[in-house]
Protein backbone atom coordinates (compact mmCIF):
# COMPACT_ATOMS: atom_id res chain seq x y z
CA UNK A 1 0.00 0.00 0.00
CA UNK A 2 1.28 3.40 -0.89
CA UNK A 3 0.33 6.85 -0.20
CA UNK A 4 -2.56 8.23 -2.39
CA UNK A 5 -1.78 11.21 -4.01
CA UNK A 6 -4.02 13.99 -4.86
CA UNK A 7 -6.84 12.94 -3.02
CA UNK A 8 -8.99 15.62 -4.59
CA UNK A 9 -8.58 15.30 -8.36
CA UNK A 10 -11.82 13.51 -9.05
CA UNK A 11 -10.39 9.88 -9.53
CA UNK A 12 -10.19 9.04 -6.10
CA UNK A 13 -12.94 11.48 -4.95
CA UNK A 14 -15.23 9.19 -7.18
CA UNK A 15 -13.67 6.08 -5.72
CA UNK A 16 -14.42 7.61 -2.37
CA UNK A 17 -17.94 8.39 -3.49
CA UNK A 18 -18.64 4.92 -5.00
CA UNK A 19 -17.28 2.67 -1.77
CA UNK A 20 -19.12 5.52 0.71
CA UNK A 21 -22.32 3.93 -1.44
CA UNK A 22 -21.58 0.82 -1.94
CA UNK A 23 -20.62 0.53 2.01
CA UNK A 24 -24.11 2.02 3.06
CA UNK A 25 -25.90 -0.71 0.43
CA UNK A 26 -24.70 -3.37 3.03
CA UNK A 27 -26.15 -1.83 5.82
CA UNK A 28 -28.98 0.40 4.15
CA UNK A 29 -30.06 -1.44 1.35
CA UNK A 30 -33.37 0.66 1.44
CA UNK A 31 -32.19 4.21 2.26
CA UNK A 32 -32.81 6.69 -0.37
CA UNK A 33 -29.83 7.63 -2.81
CA UNK A 34 -30.67 11.56 -2.29
CA UNK A 35 -29.66 10.79 1.26
CA UNK A 36 -26.82 8.34 0.57
CA UNK A 37 -24.94 11.57 -1.41
CA UNK A 38 -26.28 13.69 0.61
CA UNK A 39 -24.33 12.66 3.65
CA UNK A 40 -21.27 11.28 1.53
CA UNK A 41 -20.75 14.77 0.68
CA UNK A 42 -20.98 15.97 3.64
CA UNK A 43 -18.45 13.08 5.15
CA UNK A 44 -16.12 14.65 1.93
CA UNK A 45 -16.28 17.83 3.18
CA UNK A 46 -14.98 17.40 6.57
CA UNK A 47 -12.26 15.01 5.80
CA UNK A 48 -11.19 17.14 3.25
CA UNK A 49 -10.88 20.79 5.79
CA UNK A 50 -7.79 22.96 5.46
CA UNK A 51 -6.63 22.82 8.84
CA UNK A 52 -5.95 18.75 8.09
CA UNK A 53 -2.59 18.03 7.39
CA UNK A 54 -2.65 13.84 7.57
CA UNK A 55 -5.98 13.45 8.69
CA UNK A 56 -7.34 14.24 5.78
CA UNK A 57 -8.67 12.08 2.70
CA UNK A 58 -5.25 10.40 1.99
CA UNK A 59 -5.51 9.13 5.63
CA UNK A 60 -9.22 7.85 5.00
CA UNK A 61 -8.26 6.34 1.52
CA UNK A 62 -5.27 4.16 3.23
CA UNK A 63 -7.25 3.15 6.33
CA UNK A 64 -9.94 1.77 3.95
CA UNK A 65 -7.69 0.32 1.98
CA UNK A 66 -6.27 -1.31 5.11
CA UNK A 67 -9.27 -2.12 6.35
CA UNK A 68 -10.20 -4.54 2.76
CA UNK A 69 -6.61 -6.44 3.03
CA UNK A 70 -7.44 -6.90 6.93
CA UNK A 71 -10.79 -8.13 6.09
CA UNK A 72 -9.66 -10.60 3.46
CA UNK A 73 -6.85 -11.82 5.88
CA UNK A 74 -9.20 -12.61 8.62
CA UNK A 75 -12.22 -13.84 6.63
CA UNK A 76 -14.39 -10.98 7.75
CA UNK A 77 -17.92 -11.33 6.50
CA UNK A 78 -19.33 -9.26 3.87
CA UNK A 79 -21.48 -6.90 6.39
CA UNK A 80 -19.23 -6.91 9.13
CA UNK A 81 -16.83 -5.34 6.60
CA UNK A 82 -18.99 -2.64 5.87
CA UNK A 83 -19.47 -2.08 9.18
CA UNK A 84 -16.14 -1.45 10.27
CA UNK A 85 -15.71 0.50 6.84
CA UNK A 86 -18.29 2.84 8.53
CA UNK A 87 -16.49 3.07 11.20
CA UNK A 88 -13.29 3.98 9.60
CA UNK A 89 -15.74 6.85 7.35
CA UNK A 90 -16.71 8.25 10.95
CA UNK A 91 -13.94 7.90 13.06
CA UNK A 92 -11.91 11.11 12.37
CA UNK A 93 -15.13 13.02 10.98
CA UNK A 94 -14.69 15.61 13.38
CA UNK A 95 -11.27 16.96 13.83
CA UNK A 96 -10.58 19.25 15.82
CA UNK A 97 -6.85 20.41 16.63
CA UNK A 98 -7.45 22.75 19.66
CA UNK A 99 -9.80 20.37 21.31
CA UNK A 100 -8.81 16.67 20.41
CA UNK A 101 -10.44 15.05 23.49
CA UNK A 102 -13.74 15.22 22.32
CA UNK A 103 -12.74 14.56 18.43
CA UNK A 104 -13.78 10.96 18.97
CA UNK A 105 -17.35 11.31 20.86
CA UNK A 106 -18.65 13.80 18.59
CA UNK A 107 -17.44 11.53 15.19
CA UNK A 108 -19.39 8.50 17.28
CA UNK A 109 -22.29 11.37 17.59
CA UNK A 110 -21.76 12.19 13.97
CA UNK A 111 -22.25 8.45 13.14
CA UNK A 112 -25.21 8.27 15.07
CA UNK A 113 -27.25 10.79 13.57
CA UNK A 114 -25.96 9.65 9.56
CA UNK A 115 -26.94 6.10 10.40
CA UNK A 116 -30.55 6.90 11.79
CA UNK A 117 -31.06 8.98 8.56
CA UNK A 118 -30.09 5.81 6.70
CA UNK A 119 -32.20 3.39 8.42
CA UNK A 120 -29.57 1.57 9.82
CA UNK A 121 -31.30 -0.68 12.48
CA UNK A 122 -30.01 0.08 16.14
CA UNK A 123 -27.21 -3.17 16.29
CA UNK A 124 -25.31 -1.78 13.57
CA UNK A 125 -25.52 1.91 14.34
CA UNK A 126 -24.42 1.06 17.71
CA UNK A 127 -21.56 -1.34 16.75
CA UNK A 128 -20.41 1.57 14.52
CA UNK A 129 -20.20 3.90 16.92
CA UNK A 130 -18.38 1.77 19.66
CA UNK A 131 -15.66 0.92 16.96
CA UNK A 132 -15.42 4.56 16.69
CA UNK A 133 -15.32 5.72 20.30
CA UNK A 134 -12.45 2.63 19.93
CA UNK A 135 -10.04 5.04 17.77
CA UNK A 136 -10.02 7.63 20.93
CA UNK A 137 -7.28 5.15 22.73
CA UNK A 138 -6.51 2.01 20.58
CA UNK A 139 -5.98 0.06 24.27
CA UNK A 140 -5.23 -3.58 22.90
CA UNK A 141 -7.46 -5.44 24.69
CA UNK A 142 -6.27 -8.65 26.74
CA UNK A 143 -7.42 -12.51 26.52
CA UNK A 144 -8.88 -14.06 24.03
CA UNK A 145 -10.02 -11.88 21.09
CA UNK A 146 -13.68 -11.68 20.86
CA UNK A 147 -14.30 -8.94 17.83
CA UNK A 148 -12.33 -9.63 14.72
CA UNK A 149 -14.31 -6.50 13.66
CA UNK A 150 -13.35 -4.24 16.13
CA UNK A 151 -9.25 -5.72 15.87
CA UNK A 152 -9.76 -4.76 11.74
CA UNK A 153 -10.68 -1.36 12.63
CA UNK A 154 -7.88 -0.85 15.33
CA UNK A 155 -5.08 -2.41 12.84
CA UNK A 156 -6.39 -0.38 10.16
CA UNK A 157 -6.17 3.26 11.64
CA UNK A 158 -2.88 2.43 12.71
CA UNK A 159 -0.87 0.82 9.39
CA UNK A 160 0.51 3.76 8.84
CA UNK A 161 3.31 2.65 12.44
CA UNK A 162 4.43 0.10 9.92
CA UNK A 163 3.98 1.95 7.20
CA UNK A 164 7.39 2.24 4.20
CA UNK A 165 9.74 4.27 6.27
CA UNK A 166 9.01 7.64 3.71
CA UNK A 167 5.60 7.49 4.62
CA UNK A 168 5.88 7.00 7.93
CA UNK A 169 8.39 10.10 8.10
CA UNK A 170 5.78 11.82 6.26
CA UNK A 171 3.01 10.90 8.52
CA UNK A 172 5.29 12.19 11.66
CA UNK A 173 5.80 15.53 9.94
CA UNK A 174 2.09 15.87 9.02
CA UNK A 175 0.70 15.30 12.66
CA UNK A 176 3.41 18.13 13.57
CA UNK A 177 2.20 20.28 11.02
CA UNK A 178 -1.42 20.09 12.77
CA UNK A 179 -0.58 20.84 16.18
CA UNK A 180 2.15 23.31 14.38
CA UNK A 181 1.17 26.06 17.08
CA UNK A 182 2.07 24.15 20.03
CA UNK A 183 6.11 24.87 20.70
CA UNK A 184 8.26 22.35 20.17
CA UNK A 185 9.36 21.27 23.18
CA UNK A 186 5.84 20.57 24.62
CA UNK A 187 4.88 18.79 21.06
CA UNK A 188 7.61 16.62 22.18
CA UNK A 189 6.71 15.74 25.11
CA UNK A 190 3.12 15.22 24.36
CA UNK A 191 3.80 13.21 21.22
CA UNK A 192 6.07 10.95 22.70
CA UNK A 193 3.29 10.05 25.39
CA UNK A 194 0.96 8.80 22.94
CA UNK A 195 3.62 7.12 20.62
CA UNK A 196 5.39 5.35 23.44
CA UNK A 197 2.73 3.20 25.03
CA UNK A 198 2.59 1.22 21.55
CA UNK A 199 6.34 0.55 21.73
CA UNK A 200 6.17 -1.17 25.14
CA UNK A 201 3.24 -3.32 25.26
CA UNK A 202 3.59 -6.58 24.07
CA UNK A 203 1.92 -6.02 20.67
CA UNK A 204 1.16 -3.18 18.55
CA UNK A 205 -1.35 -4.98 16.42
CA UNK A 206 -4.36 -7.01 16.77
CA UNK A 207 -4.51 -9.15 13.80
CA UNK A 208 -2.79 -12.26 12.74
CA UNK A 209 -2.08 -10.13 9.53
CA UNK A 210 -1.04 -7.12 11.71
CA UNK A 211 1.28 -8.79 13.61
CA UNK A 212 3.31 -10.97 10.98
CA UNK A 213 3.30 -8.16 8.31
CA UNK A 214 3.81 -4.82 9.76
CA UNK A 215 4.97 -5.30 13.89
CA UNK A 216 8.25 -5.41 13.23
CA UNK A 217 8.56 -2.03 10.77
CA UNK A 218 5.68 -0.28 13.57
CA UNK A 219 8.90 -1.05 15.96
CA UNK A 220 11.38 0.22 14.55
CA UNK A 221 9.73 3.29 13.36
CA UNK A 222 8.17 3.87 16.42
CA UNK A 223 11.84 4.07 18.23
CA UNK A 224 12.71 6.03 15.29
CA UNK A 225 10.54 8.73 15.67
CA UNK A 226 10.72 8.96 20.18
CA UNK A 227 14.30 8.97 19.62
CA UNK A 228 13.89 11.97 17.46
CA UNK A 229 11.66 13.58 19.55
CA UNK A 230 13.47 13.36 22.29
CA UNK A 231 16.83 15.04 20.82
Amino acid sequence: MTRATQVCHSGPMDALRGRWRADCALVAPGAESRVVDDLGRDLLRRWREPHRRYHDATHLLEVLSAVDMLCASERVAPQDRAVAALAVWFHDAVYAVRTPRTNEAESAALAAEALALLGVDASTTERVTDLVLSTATHELGSGTRQDTTADVVHDADLWVLGAPVSRFDEYCRQVREEYADVPAGEYASARSAVLRPFLVRPHVYRTTHGRRSWETAARENLARELSRLAA
